[in-house]
């Protein structure tokens, strides 16, 4: 049987890899060795990070409502509150965006959780 010359695949793994690693400092970016380390930590950031991203967008949009609700004169979990009594289904994100973009209408449904949370 005839021996199998692996060059071609070997070629093509390393080429993927320095891809991958293009725009590293030093020989992060030419060296298959060290790029191969480098890529490996870059995919599990990667990894965590999107994860970790869909907490951080929550939290902002917590705070731009905290803002926007404290000017009212309301805090957030009692404007939450007032929200769920007052059968109003707005998510997080389309609270902030209209907290940053539309003030006018977001004051509206304020004053509706205001409402719901003297009338309960």
């Amino acid at each position: 049987m005839a021996r199998v010359k692996r060059g071609i695949t070997v070629h093509a793994r390393h080429k993927k890899v320095l891809k991958m690693a293009k725009g590293y400092r030093g020989r992060s970016h030419s060296c298959y060795r060290i790029a191969l380390e480098r890529v490996e930590k870059a995919l599990q950031y990667a990894y965590r990070d999107r994860r970790a991203k869909k907490r951080e967008f929550r939290a902002l949009w917590i705070q731009r409502i905290n803002a926007a609700v404290r000017e009212a004169g309301l805090t957030y979990s009692s404007f939450i509150n007032g929200l769920k009594k007052a059968n109003i289904a707005l998510d997080r994100k389309v609270m902030a965006e209209m907290a940053v973009n539309e003030p006018g209408s977001f004051a509206k449904v304020i004053e509706q959780a205001k409402s719901a949370i003297a009338a309960k």
